[in-house]
């Protein structure tokens, strides 16, 4: 059996401006980063914001396993796709360059990608107080470095 006895899809690396239009929609991305002692990569999905040219920002909960293997690793994957035909996907290898407690604009930046609009202030509200029992808000800015994309249209 060969390829032409199947419809098989073809694909392309996608262009650097259809790369960052994909990577600035509020796709839900799978963040990786260095596990320790022999552990596997911890893998978790993650809210985040982008604006092509930038860096991405994700937030998490500071002293979780997640930012303490940040800190220590520097370097993560991100990974966005779309799961409907037509496939696409954009995955990011980056740099920390930042990682500390968000101001309420970044804060709003990424939620408000996620929540509907009339929820973001309540939200802020909880996360800026303490409230929130998963623990106190951190930031985290990934400069990209490398990347790798495909789109199956």
């Amino acid at each position: 059996m060969s390829e032409s006895d199947f419809d098989v899809p073809r694909s392309r690396p996608l262009s650097q401006a259809d790369r960052e239009a994909f990577l600035a929609q509020p796709h839900v991305a799978v963040l990786s980063v260095a596990g320790e002692g022999g552990r596997p990569p911890l893998t978790l999905p993650s809210w985040y914001a982008y604006r092509p040219g930038g860096t991405i920002a994700v937030i998490m909960r500071k002293g979780k396993r997640k930012s303490r293997l940040i800190a220590a690793a520097g370097v993560v994957s991100v990974s966005v796709q779309r799961s409907e035909r037509p496939y696409r996907y954009v995955t990011v290898e980056g740099t920390v360059v930042r990682q500390e407690r968000p101001t309420a604009e970044e804060l709003a930046g990424v939620g408000g990608r996620y929540l509907p609009a009339e929820s973001v202030d309540g939200w802020l509200e909880w996360e800026l107080s303490g409230a929130n029992p998963s623990g106190e808000p951190e930031y985290v800015e990934i400069r990209p470095d490398r990347w790798h994309t495909r789109d199956f249209s």
